[in-house]
């Protein structure tokens, strides 16, 4: 049995300000050509296929289209992440041809898709405040915590295939799984200021196919389980600069679980380029002409006309920023980045302007503020 592996196609982000849409269709493109090429069974799409829970028409055309061309060659089995809305996303799931997969809601994660001797449970993204209801084992509802709410939906899956006890078995999920490497573009999903879940919890099955870290990377449980997850297609953020952008390909073939990196296509390389401007202008910017950049100069003062220059060296720069070398006497304020909880970014603020550390009350009242936007959010 052959799998593909995908996930956090984020359909409608852009980078910067630039529109990525056509960059994830070449990405799709890719991808159905892979599924023709490789003889893949199934497709297994783990989570955050939109970019946000109304997503634009534009994005719901290449989907629409996407999954129908997959179709035309295998199964696919899609699971919900923290980006979308499930009940947006799931929509017609009854209605969907038996190719096509999708898997959104918390009632229907014990379900699996069997495929010749292959069980694939898609387990949607896991909200502990929004499932914990629902996953209530003889009234006693999971604590508030990711992990809580992980086990407890195990807990369904593998009393699933106790009754079937299929030759093997795959879990598609969308967490954050303790171990895996973030970036700066994957949103934060802490609740009760905790967003991990241990690789254990998903003990008992062959593969699991995670979704919600945008860098390609293998974990495994204490029984041996292999956890992987496959990235994101493009670079959604210039802390994925270094990331092979990939797919998984898993082949499931007697005892063993065999996975091999597909490269996904590079529409356009991200650098960082650093320097005065005069050094940037010549030679050491050459190389990165036609990349998309973030380009900081360091001159003492800010050069005269900084931005057009900049731009006329490079075309694709998607940030420009000035700043100096700090002397050693300097003290440069910490960098805020989307990677940092925004619950201490709050609380560093609060020691800044009052002088002294936030107390716990304080944190306490900065988490909850928090936490109130999150669960706005994804009730919108």
């Amino acid at each position: 049995m052959r799998l593909l592996h995908t996930s956090d196609w984020h359909l409608g982000r852009s980078l910067h300000g630039v529109d990525l849409l056509d960059h994830q269709a070449a990405y799709l493109d890719h991808l159905v050509e892979v599924v023709r090429d490789e003889g893949v069974d199934a497709v297994v799409v783990a989570g955050d296929v939109y970019d946000r829970a109304i997503p634009p028409v534009e994005a719901v055309t290449l989907l629409s289209d996407t999954l129908a061309r997959l179709a035309e060659s295998t199964t696919v089995v899609l699971t919900s992440g923290n980006h979308d809305s499930a009940t947006r996303l799931g929509f017609g799931a009854a209605l969907m041809r038996d190719r096509v997969r999708l898997r959104t809601r918390v009632a229907g994660l014990a379900d699996p898709v069997l495929l010749d001797g292959l069980a694939v449970y898609g387990l949607p993204y896991l909200d502990p405040d929004t499932v914990r209801g629902e996953l209530a084992d003889d009234d006693v509802v999971p604590a508030r915590s990711h992990e809580a709410v992980t086990l407890a939906a195990m807990r369904r899956v593998r009393a699933d295939l106790q009754r079937r006890r299929p030759a093997r078995s795959v879990v598609v999920a969308h967490a954050f799984v303790v171990g895996g490497e973030p970036s700066e573009s994957e949103r934060d999903i802490r609740v009760g200021g905790v967003d991990h879940v241990p690789a254990g919890a998903f003990a008992g099955v062959d593969y699991v196919a995670l979704g919600h870290l945008h860098g390609p990377q293998g974990l495994s449980a204490p029984d041996g389980t292999v956890l992987r997850y496959s990235g994101s297609p493009l670079a959604y953020s210039f802390s994925e600069l270094h990331h092979r952008k990939s797919s998984v390909l898993v082949d499931l073939a007697g005892d063993e679980v065999r996975t091999t990196l597909v490269d996904a296509p590079v529409p356009r390389r991200l650098a960082d380029v650093t320097g005065t401007l005069e050094e940037l202008l010549g030679a050491a910017g050459e190389p990165h002409a036609d990349d998309w950049v973030r380009v900081t100069v360091t001159d003492a003062d800010r050069p005269v006309d900084l931005f057009r220059r900049v731009k006329h060296r490079f075309p694709h720069a998607l940030a420009v920023q000035h700043r100096p070398v700090a002397t050693p006497t300097e003290r440069r304020a910490p960098v805020v980045t989307a990677g940092l909880d925004p619950v201490e970014v709050a609380a560093d603020f609060v020691a800044h302007v009052a002088g002294r550390p936030a107390s716990e009350q304080e944190r306490a009242v900065l988490r909850r503020a928090y936490e109130d936007v999150l669960a706005a959010e994804r009730s919108a």
